[in-house]
């Protein structure tokens, strides 16, 4: 499966996938819970053969319960052992799930872990001795496992269960990979919609006194405003709110519609109800980034496509371009997410290269080329309307800047996130906090430090790293690397598709027309060639350091070079600006710099400087690691022939993210701690882990790390693909691969 479809690089040959295990004996044993649970043939006994004792046995033992009396064991293994089949366990579903929590969850939250100080063994009955002989289910792994199959099974409705061992001891890679590709994408997965709209259009952001569901829909969606507004009529109980924007999003009308928060409408296509057989229409799916959110996100988006390419989603990764070209075409930007308040403000920018990946698997399909036409087109757009436009262009350097407009307090952050920052103005100007707020929004309170602040406060949001010492009180004056990376990269996948996809001849339609461009104004790659070149030697002049070897932001405020060490150094290789003197640098100096037993991280300790009660954490600071820092760098170093680095890094952060699986439930969280090996999805930082909240069974994950899993499990190599398997350590495997090298070679002399 191609790393890197958009160059001529070769990346490794994938591993295998998870097993479906589709042989003669094992049919389906790791088929998805729905298929699993709700086939009524399977959770038959068939496969034990008819006992005459079955009766009297049952009835000795009962007759052994009434008097107190123990059962005589009998070693399940001692009697299955010649039975073809894998051991199958017939359990009833409730009794068994309530001695196991009571026995091994000695916590109490519906989950078993390392920390849970049960005897870590509990005994089942096999399915082919027609429950007469048992066996031991041993250590946490495979008890967690029972606990997340009984939850599963409960939830399906089943009393009693022919359970497969294998579901129980299987391959926690494998397991992981199947849990992400049968369940995770599916609990993570949204459509708006008639279907949904009750649920997704209500904000959990909307802290004012009558909060309802709404949605905003653009003006050039008249389709979808008559579809929501019928949808409101039929559903008065809704009390769904439909709004039409106006043509003109200006920061005044932001501002005021956050009085009427809301929902902002995503692409939708036309079906034919099956019902009625009418025409109507259905929203178009997007993978959202953990379980509690509705909307559409930026950058996480693009994240969980490589996953869901890697998984053969096409479709899905497919329909989530769409979503982004009708937010540029309709909203002007790919939005930090689709709510009301988020309209000025847009995320790291991936497009091209999610569309160019997304089209290398439907190429040779009917209407692919006008997919990615269409996807060029809106991150041409975009390119000129958002990235090289006032505010966020450095005239001075031609480097650009997350700077997103917006007036007064963002309103998403609850009411209290923002008292330590406004308690002295309150007190300045004699009033009510609520009485400040309200004249400051509206500017009838002038505040030019404030302004200031929050200036630099939604450029934090917009740059996707909220938050990080990195970027106090600076980020709307930074030319950062990892945005002007990002831009490269547009410049130079626009120039190539141009080029080799378009016959150097790309035809701009009116609705994509932006600043003095006419419509059919014809756009050729040598333009963007250019654009490239000037960027890559602005990023030399003012992000690199050859002294340290590596990029580091640039403040245009005041003309000098930022000296926080940040991993979004390695976005640069990921878009192929560096030089391989400069690549060969970064790997020399820079990587041991970030490099952690769990990965890469976000940024060195020395640049987070000292911590304590006065200066907390920051999640996106030392000491933790992000999946989008680790698959950029992996993609990176692959792309420089930095293969071994690529697969160390990988391996690492695969690793902690099994061990953690194994040791806790099937945990699978949003952020790591890559210094902490036992325990690395416990977070010391503001807004806490999202993936953590689950009852017996995880559903979801978190979107960006099931990408970087399954994604992660195609840099790395078949050997190490084995020994993750079996929890073994990076420094273990690879005094293993030494030594062998070493015996190897001895042979030969």
């Amino acid at each position: 499966m191609p790393i890197i479809p958009t160059t001529e690089i070769t990346p490794p040959a994938p591993p295998p996938g998870p097993p479906r295990s589709r042989g003669s004996t094992d049919e389906g044993v790791f088929d998805d819970a729905r298929t699993y649970y709700t086939a009524d043939e399977r959770h038959l006994n068939t496969r034990a053969g008819a006992r005459t004792r079955t009766y009297s046995q049952n009835s000795l033992f009962k007759q052994m319960e009434r008097m107190g009396l123990k059962e005589p064991y009998r070693r399940g293994s001692h009697d299955e052992s010649t039975i073809p089949h894998s051991r199958r366990f017939l359990i009833q579903v409730e009794p068994t799930l309530q001695s196991l929590q009571s026995q091994e969850d000695t916590d109490g939250n519906m989950q078993i872990t390392i920390e849970d100080n049960g005897p870590k063994v509990l005994t089942l009955r096999t399915a082919a001795s027609n429950g007469h002989n048992r066996f031991d289910i041993r250590g946490t792994y495979m008890l967690s496992n029972l606990l997340q199959e009984l939850s599963l099974a409960k939830e399906y409705g089943r009393k009693q269960i022919i359970l497969d061992e294998a579901r129980l001891n299987e391959n926690p890679v494998n397991r992981l990979s199947r849990m992400i590709r049968d369940h995770f994408w599916e609990g993570l997965t949204r459509r708006i919609d008639a279907s949904s709209i009750e649920i997704a259009a209500r904000d959990p952001k909307d802290w004012t006194d009558d909060p309802r569901p709404r949605i905003y829909v653009p003006r050039g969606a008249p389709e979808q405003y008559e579809y929501y507004t019928k949808v409101a009529e039929d559903r008065p109980e809704l009390r769904l709110d439909v709004q039409l924007l106006p043509e003109k999003i200006t920061p005044e009308l932001v501002r005021d519609m956050n009085s009427k928060p809301g929902l902002l409408a995503v692409d939708m296509e036309e079906e034919v109800d099956p019902k009625t057989g009418k025409k109507t229409l259905k929203g178009r799916p997007f993978v959202v980034p953990g379980g509690r959110f509705n909307e559409l996100y930026g950058w996480d988006s693009y994240m969980e496509s490589l996953g869901l390419l890697v998984h053969d989603k096409v479709d899905l990764a497919k329909s989530m371009v769409q979503n982004f070209c009708f937010c540029i075409k309709h909203y002007g930007k790919i939005l930090n997410a689709t709510r009301s308040y988020y309209l000025c403000r847009s995320q790291p920018p991936f497009l091209t290269d999610m569309a160019l990946r997304v089209y290398d698997k439907i190429k040779h399909e009917p209407g692919a080329l006008e997919f990615l036409r269409t996807s060029i087109l809106a991150a041409i757009k975009e390119y000129h309307s958002v990235w090289v436009a006032e505010p966020r262009l450095d005239p001075v350097t031609g480097l650009s800047r997350y700077r997103p407009e917006g007036l007064g307090v963002p309103p998403e952050t609850e009411a209290g996130h923002f008292v330590h920052i406004l308690e002295p103005y309150v007190e300045k100007h004699g009033c009510t906090f609520e009485e400040f707020v309200d004249g400051y929004n509206n500017g009838r309170i002038k505040e030019p430090e404030l302004d200031n602040y929050f200036m630099h406060d939604r450029a934090v949001r917009e740059s996707g790293h909220d938050t990080t010492y990195r970027f106090e009180g600076c980020c709307a004056d930074l030319a950062t690397i990892d945005l002007n990376s990002l831009l490269f990269k547009y410049e130079t996948d626009i120039a190539r598709t141009i080029r080799n996809v378009f016959h150097d001849k790309l035809v701009i339609p009116a609705e994509y027309c932006v600043g003095s461009m006419e419509p059919n104004h014809v756009e050729a790659s040598a333009i963007w060639d250019r654009r490239a070149k000037r960027r890559k030697l602005a990023i030399d002049k003012y992000l690199w350091n050859e002294q340290e070897g590596m990029y580091f932001d640039y403040d245009t405020a005041n003309r000098k070079q930022c000296s926080y060490e940040s991993a979004t150094t390695f976005w640069a290789l990921w878009a192929g600006v560096a030089s391989p003197k400069q690549a060969a640098a970064m790997v020399t100096k820079a990587l041991p710099k970030f490099e952690a037993v769990g990965g890469l991280l976000s940024g060195t300790e020395e640049s987070r400087g000292e911590i304590g009660l006065e200066r907390p954490n920051r999640q996106w600071d030392y000491p933790y690691g992000w999946a989008p820092q680790q698959i950029l760098a992996w993609t990176g170093l692959y792309r420089y022939s930095f293969t071994e680095e690529a697969e160390r890094l990988a391996y690492k952060w695969l690793f902690m993210i099994t061990k953690a699986f194994v040791d806790f439930n099937g945990v699978v969280v949003e952020k790591y701690d890559v210094t902490r090996p036992i325990d690395p999805h416990r977070v010391d930082a503001e807004y806490g882990n999202q993936g953590l909240d689950f009852k017996g069974v995880a559903k979801e994950g978190f979107g960006w790390v099931n990408a970087s899993y399954v994604y992660g499990l195609q840099i790395v190599n078949a050997h190490m693909r084995r020994a993750l398997g079996t929890l073994t350590p990076y420094e273990t495997f690879i005094r293993a691969v030494e030594e062998n090298r070493a015996k190897a070679l001895a042979e030969l002399v």
